[in-house]
Parts: C-alpha cells; sequence; structure tokens
C-alpha cells in the first residue's frame, strides 16, 4: 500500500480556504497512492469554538473528501468538527474512491486545552479494511494511551491524524515509535505545521515506522509524504518475532 501524508498549515476556523489549500496540494497525486491522510481538525485548525464554524461546513467537507477520493483513487482520511444531536465530536471520516466511508470519534479528549468541555468523546474503536490491510484510526491525544491502541485484532496500521504542538514534540516523536514496537504493526502519524491565533506552533514531525520501530519517512517540511508499506515484510516480521503471542490478555472498559 502507497499511502500519502499531507503535512501542511492550516487556515484558521476558515474550511473552503482550507478545503482550496489541500485541492491545490493534492492535484498531483492523482493514481499514486491508496491512502491520503490529512491532519486532525483539516479544515478549521484545533479550534475550541466549534459554534464559529457554520452547520453546513461538515457536509461540504465530506463532499470534498468524497470528491478527492473518487479523483485520485485512493481513499481520504482526516479529522473535522460534527455535529450531532445537539452535541460536536472531533470526528475521522475514512472516505473511499466510491463514496463509502467510515467514522471514528476521538476517545481521549485533550483536557490540557479544555476540550473535554466542548467535544464529547468517543466510545468504540475503529477498524478499517482497504486493499488489504487492516488500519486502526486514531487521533491526537489518543497516542499517549498505549492501551487504546493495544493491538489484539491483528490489524496492520495504526495511524495517528494530529495538531501536536511544538513544546511537546519529543513525546509525539518517541510515542510513534513505542506504539510501532509494541503492536508489531506499521505506525503513521501526521501533525500540522505552522502557527495558529492562540500562538501554538506546529513542527510537523510526520512520520512513518515500521514493526521493529525502523522510520521509514520523517518531515519537518510543509510536504506530501509518499511511502510504501509491505504486508509480506509485516508478516514476515511477525513470524520471525512472535511478541503480539505474548502480550497480557485483559478487556478494556468504556
Amino acid at each position: 500500500m502507497e499511502i500519502a501524508l499531507v503535512q501542511t498549515s492550516l487556515a484558521w476556523e476558515d474550511p473552503e480556504a482550507n478545503r482550496l489549500h489541500f485541492s491545490r496540494l493534492l492535484d498531483p497525486e492523482t493514481g499514486r497512492a491508496d491512502l491520503i491522510v490529512l491532519p486532525e481538525m483539516f479544515t478549521t485548525g484545533f479550534t475550541m469554538s466549534p459554534q464559529n464554524i457554520p452547520p453546513g461546513e461538515e457536509a461540504r467537507s465530506l463532499d470534498w473528501m468524497r470528491e478527492t477520493a473518487a479523483r485520485t483513487r485512493a481513499a481520504v482520511t482526516g479529522s473535522l468538527v460534527a455535529r450531532e444531536g445537539g452535541k460536536y465530536y472531533n470526528r475521522l471520516f475514512f472516505v473511499e474512491p466510491g463514496g463509502a466511508y467510515e467514522t471514528y470519534d476521538k476517545r481521549h479528549t485533550f483536557t490540557l486545552a479544555g476540550e473535554d468541555q466542548v467535544y464529547e468523546r468517543g466510545r468504540t474503536r475503529k477498524l478499517i479494511h482497504f486493499r488489504g490491510f487492516t488500519i486502526c484510526p486514531l487521533i491526537c491525544y489518543d497516542l499517549r494511551f498505549p492501551v487504546w491502541s493495544r493491538n489484539t485484532e491483528d490489524y496492520d496500521l495504526l495511524l495517528y491524524v494530529a495538531n501536536w504542538p511544538a513544546p511537546r514534540i519529543a513525546a509525539w516523536d518517541a510515542l510513534l515509535k513505542a506504539r510501532a514496537i509494541e503492536n508489531m504493526a506499521y505506525v503513521a502519524g501526521v501533525n500540522r505545521t505552522g502557527t495558529d491565533p492562540n500562538a501554538h506552533r506546529y513542527p510537523g514531525h510526520s512520520a512513518v515506522f515500521d514493526a521493529l520501530g525502523t522510520r521509514l519517512a520523517y518531515s519537518e517540511q510543509e510536504e506530501v509524504l509518499h511511502v510504501t508499506l509491505s504486508l509480506e515484510h509485516l508478516s514476515e516480521t511477525r513470524k520471525s518475532l512472535r511478541f503480539l503471542q505474548d502480550q497480557d490478555r485483559f478487556t478494556l472498559e468504556s
């Protein structure tokens, strides 16, 4: 599987500007990737004022994701501000080229920024099956909680979309690698760049690791990173190093 990680700055609370920006970045990507990964809240930045986003923008962004997936012939994923039942969610959409999509709501809302006071947290983890890979998509702060990403269901790719700021970027770097090693899976993390109106700076550091923690890609620049993932290589690694079979058995309560 060829994945494209889109690392870029975001226009603050301006979905239309962000959609146009990503369209320009993805114009050259047609036919190049199987999966295109965008950052967390890729149409707004990490806003704690979701009421500033007009209700119709979620549907417009989903339509854009469908159109982009069809045009590029790749699945497109990233998270958006979503409304449902009078509540807000930090919701990841995984949209396939044919238009079908699945969603995942961020489980661990970021208390340091007050996200837990604004957005409802998700209750269930999601596994997505696409072009032979089983993918587990998670969002930003979820990275700090290893039990939530625990590979008990034999997924192949653990995917994080984020707005992870510069002061704690060392944790991002270390935890992406750790999640790959402990789960014997590919891990891809996509972070944004630039600065938001709250003076938070985002340094990128998007990266991909294999099941042994070897870094396959990394960037601090605004760019689209391409990485090829191999199920054969992953299977051979797991057969020679059967660490997943030795993990402790327990269940997780919501």
